[in-house]
Order: C-alpha cells, then sequence, then structure tokens
C-alpha cells in the first residue's frame, strides 16, 4: 500500500514508498564508455552556458548587490581585478552616445535626414506627416497612411462640405517630347478607343483639358493591362514639338516605362544622371562625419555658422536607380522621354470649398519690369516675360479667371479636367494670424455672364498656359527660393508686428498649373461628390503651400483617406482594385501574405475555421479559377437552358450539368447536424470540365497567354448596366432600355458576347438592401428562386444560411500534430539514433496544413457551396455617404449574363453577400455604373 501511494505522488507515507520504488529501479550495473560519453556532452553543454553571456546585462551589475559601487558604472578600477579586462573589452565595444541636445542641432539634423532616406524617399512635406500620421513605406516612398488623431467621420466631412488635402507627389510623371504625328502614332498602340477617351481626343489634344485612360501592351488590347494613367498636353507654342504628360501610380511605372522605351525604340540615354552627393562642402563632410562617429566630442572649428549647414538635396525618387539615366532619346523618330518624378509637386483639394481655399491661399504674382538684384537671379525670367505685351496680357486673363473661381458653388460645376495656368506669389507672405476657415463670399455669387461662360466653355486654351513645363523656369525658381529663416528675420523687422509683409519685387514668383477633379460621374446618385482641384508646383515649394492651406482650415488625409475617397465615388483604386495587371496581382501577393502571418499568429480556438464555413480562399480572390470554373460550366451546358445546379454531379444522369430548379434548393438546417455535413462535401471541377460539349465559347489562340481579362468596353459595359437596373413598375424596363438605346436581353444579343469573353471580369458596385456590413474578399452569389420567393412573400427576410461543411482536413491536422511530439520526444532522449527516413517524408507531405484551410488544390468554387459563387468584394465597409453597407468587386461576366437571364423581370440584379468568416448571406443589389 505505501508503494502504491509513493508511486503515485506526495501523500501519507508517500516519500518512503517513493525511495522503495526508486531503489527497486536503478539498474545493477552500467557500460562506463557509455555513461562517460552521456556525462560528458552534459558538461560541454554547461561549460558552454558558462562561458557565453545570455543576458544584455553590464559586468558589474552581474556581482552581487553588497559588492556593488555607482561608481563601477564610468570608473573600471572600482570592479575586482579579475572582471577589469572583461569591462574595458565592454567599454570598446558599446558607444557613447551623444545627448539629445546635440543630435536635434539643425547641423545634425539635417545629415541625419538624408542618410535615413536612401532607401525610402521623403516627400517634402514628410517631417509635418511623420509627427501626425501613422506612417508605411511602400512604392520606394514613405508615405502617410492615416492620421493618429479620430478623424475617420471628420475627413468624410471635409470632402463633402469644405476641403480635404492630399500630398500625390509620390505619382510619377513621364515626360514625352516629339514632333505631334510620331507621340500619337506609337501611343495609339498601347491604348484603345473601345474604352473611352485615347490620346487623340480633340478637347485634350489642345492641352485645354485633362483625360485619363487605361494602357495595356501594344497591340495587345484587352489583354496585358498596364495600368490607369491621366495625361496633359502642353498647349501648342507654334513650335514643331509637342509636350505630354504621363501621370502614373509608382507601381505601375516601371512597366510602363519599359513599354513606352520599347514602342518609341529609345534605347540610348540623352545624358547620363549622375547624383550629386548629400554632402557638397568639406565641411559638410566632416559634419556627416559627427553624426556618424557618435562618442566624440564637437570640435571648434565645426562652428562656423550657417554656412556648415548640410542642405537636403533630391537626388532621385524611390522608383528608379540614381546611378541610372532619367531621359532617354529615340534615334529614328527623335522622340524624348523623361522621368520627372519627384521635379513636379502635386497636391489634391477635394471637397465644393477647395476653391475658396485656393483664392484665399493664391493670389497672382504682379507684374515686375526690373530686376531687383542685379547679382542674383531671382525672378529674371518673369522680368523677361513682362517685357512681352501677349505674355502679359495672357498672365491677366489668367488672372481674371482665377478670382470667377470665388463665384461658383462647387468645382464641380466646371467642365471635367479644366486646365488653367498661372504665376502666383510666395503664399507664406499671405498667412493669416490664426488658423482660419475658408469660406465662401456670397457676394460674389451673383447672375454674371463671365461665370456662366466658364461654365459652359471651360477655361480657353490659351489661358491653359503655364511656364511650369518649361525645366530651365523651374530650376531657376526652385534655387533662388527665399528661406523660411531669411524670411521670419524679414517679419521680425516690421515696424508693427503681425502686418502684412511686403517684399516688393524681392518676392518670388512661382509657376503653377491648376487641374480641376470632377468627382463621382458614373450613376444617378452624389454627382459631382468627391470634386476638387489638382494643383502642380516646382520641387523646393512644398511646405511653402502647404502650410498657408493648412492655415486655411483643410482636413488632411492620408493613403485611407485617398482609398475611402475612390470607394464613395465607386471607382477602382490603384493597384488595389486591377488584378489583370502586374502591380495589381503583387498586391494581391503582398495582401494574402500578411493575412495569413495574422491569421497564423492566433491559436486556432480564437480564429474562424473556413474549411467548416465554405471558404475556400479567405485572403485571395481566385479570379482566373473563378473564370475557368464558369466557362467550363457553360461548355458543359450548351447554353443557358435550365438553372444551374451547384452540384453538377448530382445530375449526370440527366446528360446535362444544369438541373431542374428544385434540385438548386438545400434544406436550411442547424450547423450541429451531421446530415447537412456529410451533403455539403467538396466537388472537383473536373467533371465539368471534362464533359459536355467544346463547341460553345471556344477561346481565341490569344487568350491562351491569359488566365482572365477585365471588360473595360464602355459599350458592352453600358449595355449590361441597362440590363443589371432595377424596376418597379410594369414596362419600366423597356421604356428604360429603349430611352437609353439599347437592345433587350436576348440570346442573339448576349451569346456574341460570351463567344468574344469566355473569362472576363466586370466591375461592379453593390448596395445591401438591409442591415449587414461586407468585408474583404466576401463571396458575391445568386440567389434560388425560393431565396427570391421568401423576399417577396417577406420584406423583412435578411438572408438565407449556409449549412456548415465538414472539415476534411482535421485529421491530417492531427496527425501532423502527433509526428511532432514523436519527434520531440525523440529528440530530447540520449540516444543518438536519427529519426527514420518514412517520419521526415510524411513530415514533409504535411507540414503546410493549417487547421481551418483548405490546404489542397481548389475545386470548383463556383459550386463549392449551396448558393453558386458570381464574383469576390475588393473593397466593402459601411458608406457615411450612402448610409448603409456598400461593395465594390468583380463578377464573372459568363455568370453576370446566366443570372440575369434566368431571373425575374422584378427581381433583375439581386445578389447575395456573405463574408468569409460567416454562415449568413444578405441580399444586396447589384449596379454597373459607367
Amino acid at each position: 500500500k505505501g508503494q502504491n501511494r509513493g508511486e503515485r505522488g506526495r501523500g501519507r507515507g508517500g516519500w518512503q514508498g517513493g525511495r522503495q520504488s526508486v531503489s527497486e529501479e536503478m539498474p545493477k550495473y552500467i557500460t562506463v564508455s557509455t555513461f562517460a560519453q552521456a556525462r560528458a556532452a552534459e558538461i560541454n553543454a554547461m561549460l558552454k552556458a558558462v562561458a557565453q553571456k545570455s543576458s544584455n546585462s553590464l559586468v558589474f551589475q552581474t556581482l552581487p548587490r553588497h559588492m556593488r559601487r555607482r561608481a563601477m558604472s564610468h570608473n573600471i578600477k572600482r570592479l575586482p581585478r579579475r572582471l577589469q579586462e572583461i569591462a574595458r573589452k565592454e567599454r570598446k565595444e558599446q558607444s557613447k552616445t551623444k545627448c539629445r541636445k546635440a543630435r536635434r542641432r539643425h547641423i545634425n539634423l539635417v545629415a541625419e535626414f538624408n542618410r535615413r532616406q536612401r532607401k525610402n524617399i521623403w516627400l517634402e512635406t514628410h517631417i509635418w506627416h511623420a509627427k501626425r500620421f501613422h506612417m508605411v513605406k511602400k512604392w520606394g516612398y514613405c508615405l502617410g497612411d492615416s492620421p493618429t488623431e479620430k478623424s475617420y467621420r471628420a475627413c468624410y466631412r471635409a470632402m463633402t462640405k469644405h476641403c480635404l488635402l492630399q500630398d500625390l507627389s509620390y505619382y510619377c510623371c513621364l515626360e514625352l517630347t516629339g514632333k505631334e504625328n510620331e507621340l500619337l502614332k506609337q501611343l495609339a498602340r498601347i491604348c484603345s478607343i473601345d474604352t473611352g477617351l485615347t490620346f487623340e481626343e480633340a478637347c485634350c489634344l489642345s492641352g485645354k483639358f485633362e483625360g485619363s485612360l487605361n494602357l495595356y501592351r501594344a497591340d495587345r488590347y484587352p489583354e496585358d493591362m498596364l495600368g490607369p494613367v491621366t495625361f496633359i498636353w502642353k498647349p501648342r507654342d507654334g513650335s514643331e514639338n509637342r509636350q505630354l504628360w504621363i501621370w502614373t501610380h509608382p507601381a505601375l511605372k516601371q512597366d510602363m516605362l519599359r513599354e513606352l522605351k520599347a514602342v518609341f525604340q529609345c534605347s540610348e540615354p540623352e545624358e547620363i544622371y549622375i547624383p550629386e552627393p548629400i554632402t557638397t562642402s568639406i565641411q559638410e563632410e566632416k559634419q556627416m562625419d559627427v553624426v556618424l562617429s557618435l562618442g566624440k566630442k564637437r570640435k571648434k572649428e565645426d562652428k562656423e555658422g550657417e554656412k556648415a549647414v548640410p542642405v537636403k538635396k533630391i537626388i532621385g525618387d524611390g522608383t528608379r536607380d540614381p546611378l541610372q539615366s532619367y531621359s532617354w532619346i529615340s534615334q529614328t523618330t527623335g522622340v524624348v522621354i523623361s522621368d520627372r518624378t519627384m521635379e513636379i509637386l502635386r497636391y489634391r483639394l477635394i471637397g465644393p470649398l477647395s476653391h475658396s481655399v485656393l483664392t484665399e491661399t493664391l493670389k497672382a504674382a504682379s507684374l515686375q519690369t526690373e530686376m531687383a538684384d542685379s547679382e542674383t537671379e531671382l525672378n529674371n525670367w518673369w522680368v523677361e516675360n513682362c517685357k512681352d505685351s501677349e505674355k502679359v496680357s495672357l498672365h491677366q486673363r489668367q488672372s481674371a479667371i482665377f478670382e470667377l473661381l470665388e463665384g461658383i458653388s462647387s468645382p464641380s460645376e466646371m467642365p471635367p479636367g479644366t486646365i488653367l495656368g498661372l504665376t502666383v506669389g510666395d503664399p507664406r507672405v499671405n498667412l493669416p494670424k490664426k488658423k482660419t476657415k475658408a469660406m465662401p463670399d456670397f457676394e460674389k455669387y451673383q447672375d454674371n455672364d463671365k461665370v456662366r461662360q466658364l461654365y459652359l466653355e471651360g477655361v480657353p486654351v490659351d489661358c491653359a498656359h503655364s511656364f511650369i513645363w518649361d525645366q530651365d523656369i523651374c530650376k531657376n525658381v526652385t534655387e533662388n527660393k527665399i528661406s523660411e529663416q531669411d524670411l521670419n528675420h524679414m517679419r521680425a523687422q516690421l515696424l508693427v508686428p503681425g502686418s502684412h509683409l511686403d517684399l516688393g519685387p524681392c518676392e518670388s514668383k512661382i509657376p503653377i498649373l491648376l487641374v480641376q477633379q470632377p468627382g463621382k460621374m458614373a450613376g444617378e446618385d452624389r454627382p459631382g461628390w468627391g470634386s476638387g482641384w489638382d494643383l502642380y508646383l516646382p520641387k523646393g515649394w512644398g511646405m511653402a503651400f502647404w502650410i498657408p492651406f493648412i492655415y486655411r482650415g483643410v482636413r488632411v488625409g492620408g493613403l485611407q483617406e485617398a482609398s475611402k475617397h475612390s470607394e464613395y465615388q465607386r471607382t477602382p483604386y490603384t493597384p488595389n482594385d486591377f488584378p489583370d495587371c502586374q502591380a495589381g496581382m503583387q498586391f494581391a501577393k503582398e495582401l494574402e501574405t500578411s493575412l495569413l502571418e495574422k491569421f497564423k499568429r492566433r491559436p486556432p480556438a480564437k480564429r474562424a475555421n473556413y474549411v467548416k464555413l465554405g471558404t475556400l480562399s479567405p485572403f485571395v480572390c481566385p479570379w482566373g479559377q473563378l473564370t475557368k470554373n464558369w466557362e467550363g460550366r457553360m461548355k458543359a451546358s450548351g447554353g443557358f437552358v435550365h438553372p444551374s445546379s451547384p452540384h453538377p454531379e448530382g445530375c449526370a444522369t440527366e446528360g446535362h450539368s444544369f438541373c431542374d430548379p428544385k434540385a438548386e434548393v438545400v434544406k436550411e438546417a442547424s450547423p450541429e447536424t451531421d446530415e447537412v455535413e456529410e451533403t455539403m462535401e467538396i466537388t472537383s471541377s473536373e467533371g465539368v470540365l471534362k464533359t459536355g460539349t467544346q463547341d460553345f465559347g471556344e477561346r481565341d489562340e490569344t487568350m491562351a497567354t491569359s488566365d482572365f481579362i477585365v471588360l473595360r468596353s464602355e459599350k458592352l459595359l453600358m449595355q449590361l448596366s441597362a440590363w443589371c437596373y432595377p424596376t418597379a413598375g410594369k414596362d419600366r424596363r423597356v421604356r428604360l432600355i429603349s430611352r437609353l438605346g439599347q437592345k433587350e436581353m436576348t440570346e442573339d444579343i448576349f451569346l456574341p458576347i460570351l463567344m468574344n469573353y469566355p473569362r472576363a471580369l466586370v466591375w461592379v458596385n453593390l448596395s445591401l438592401l438591409r442591415k449587414g456590413n461586407p468585408e474583404l474578399h466576401a463571396m458575391i452569389c445568386i440567389p434560388t428562386e425560393d431565396d427570391l420567393l421568401h423576399l417577396s412573400k417577406d420584406k423583412l427576410f435578411c438572408g438565407p444560411q449556409e449549412p456548415k461543411h465538414r472539415d476534411i482536413f482535421k485529421h491530417k491536422v492531427q496527425k501532423l500534430k502527433e509526428e511532432k511530439k514523436k519527434k520531440k520526444k525523440k529528440d530530447k532522449a540520449l540516444e543518438s539514433d536519427s529519426p527514420s527516413v518514412p517520419d521526415k517524408e510524411t513530415t514533409e507531405e504535411h507540414e503546410d496544413l493549417i487547421l481551418g484551410l483548405w490546404s489542397d488544390a481548389l475545386p470548383d468554387v463556383t459550386s463549392h457551396c449551396s448558393r453558386t459563387l458570381l464574383g469576390y468584394v475588393t473593397r466593402g465597409d459601411f458608406s457615411l455617404a450612402a448610409g448603409c453597407g456598400e461593395a465594390l468587386g468583380f463578377v464573372s461576366l459568363t455568370g453576370l449574363l446566366y443570372m440575369l437571364h434566368n431571373q425575374p423581370a422584378d427581381k433583375k440584379g439581386l445578389v447575395l453577400l456573405r463574408t468569409p468568416a460567416s454562415l449568413q448571406y444578405r441580399f444586396a443589389r447589384l449596379n454597373i455604373e459607367v
């Protein structure tokens, strides 16, 4: 009895029993060699642990507390002699950090800033943003993501009622110079009139309006998408050559630059760009050494005044190698391609009062006929132009039009893409005494003939001219800028503190370009929402314009606010919503990696099991698989004969994969029932793709190179939009289609579309009918007939529920866990036998298994769940503009036509939304806005 207690642990008489059991288990003899080897390994491990420093503590901190003295931290001789040598080595390794006051000296600070932005370039407003924003490193830049203060609704109010300011200087500018015919001939190969505007549009070619379009690889439309761009032509000035600016996102820049050089055959660089070192003088090199060699005292010869301060120089941008060329010329056509990224700054003002902020902040430059100082080149270009009467007359007309902007109620009243060139004075001179909010002057809102003419005709072509196109003038303006220190010194010498500072002829003149942004143009609700102005200005003047805008009460937004702005406009956001271009694919991969890492960080009990929820791909949208599966369904059916069943193998005896509508109804049972879990077994798409006729929707040879495309043909999108339009009254759809000039949905109309675009995606927006908040990668599904019938009977019906699926990978994950435990036990054992080869193979076979995620190749994504999958959501949230949940995403063109063909007339465009971590479907209205 005592022995039994001793084996179980401590108890009454347990110690005695324990000793007896140990004595019985002791071996009668041991092998000396193996025993000595085991003990030797333990002794070596112990010696290694003793010799290795296991903590970050210093030598004197390892002493017992009664032996420690305060002087030991700086006087080595106070330590015991056995530890003094180790302390000396630590002192050499540890560098003495300079005090904060020394580190924050301007002479050291600028050199430190230059060093920190070698990898990710800073914008000119970086310091201002870094103090107020969460910063992220993207596309070779360090950008503000979102404000640190709570301002989500405040930014929306600014976009809706006042003004939101964004720094878009990270956008890339590619300048093309050459003969107009040569430029248009080659540019026509990388765009298509089928998608809308082209570079040859008359209103844009004159330089009067800004244009936007999508670029493709040469002669590859509708495949090989490069990305969206905006472009501005320089107004004709009588010369043979024309200038063109193409503005693009930095994620798309390299692909576009490579394609442009290939199209224009620009292989030789016009001039080699050799970056200037950040420290351009011997004194600056000394100051850099002072920053890098921490621990050395400041020398007296370093104090030589302001001349020793290193100046920040822009040596390039984050998307190009500064050692490479930045300008290329074609020997055959003479076309020159220049990379002017970071040479032109770009600010965006969004909101109905953005023009009021502009008119209060900026004032037209005054005329000047004499040089202020013959020794400097300040404003010499402006003096020369003021001597020309035609240019003076042009400047006066531009100033008059700029003043007329105060008489409009919103920028959306101007023609879309209006361009206005102007030369303004230094905006730092007009700073108010305290921060104010720019408000419109209602006295100027009068029935003026000039304002009405401005509404109808826009800005005249000659007034779109700006000196910002001239690189020499921009360089002069940047180099001769009055420093902030000199400006403050002049303010300090005013007789009346706070009064207006009049610089006279010494005031800088800055050429700028104002481009109107039209805001929301597609759709019927909220026309013109999000309109504003883009401001282009030379580099070096970023903060000089930024601070005056802040003093006019604008709200500043970052990347998150830019995404919300495009989301409320229901337009694609670059590069997130361009899955058919390289930048969009790269973004999807990075997003999948980050979401997967976040998923792995949580324990299995605290994260969703997506296999049981029926979500095959929660972190990425399998667009290629989606379009391929829909193409296979159409091939197998031979056309839109019967409604589709989510489980094609159940109807193999019928001779086709589309079953009777009654077969699609799935019983909605509780997730706990095993019968439902058994019915929701996963089906493979091979049976659908291999059976059926092959003559329907045969792909072209060109389609074999890419998995899918995004439909951007305006004509087809308008046709689809008319078919999706919701109906309420009798024959309302017929009247609407006849009014839009579109045709009724018949097989003769939509079958040719399917033949030409078998694997295409369509950009759609969805509005939830009732409650619900769509999320990223939510599934867009087709409702069954019973769902629509239930909704017509019960208007409060929120939507059906997906039956719970069975996790077919659970036993594999458990088996992998057991194998890992066995391996750990083997490693802990004293025996040096290596694990067997079969165990390694089984471990490698299941090492990618994660509980809750689909580990095998994806099956047919369209028929995996009880509702047929149509597409995915790329962005979704509760919309403050619409007052309900809204989502943006892509759906399969084939699936969309199938759904619209089979839906009743009064239920056209109704779909179901389901978030990845939920079983609940929600009804939503699908629209296509063109």
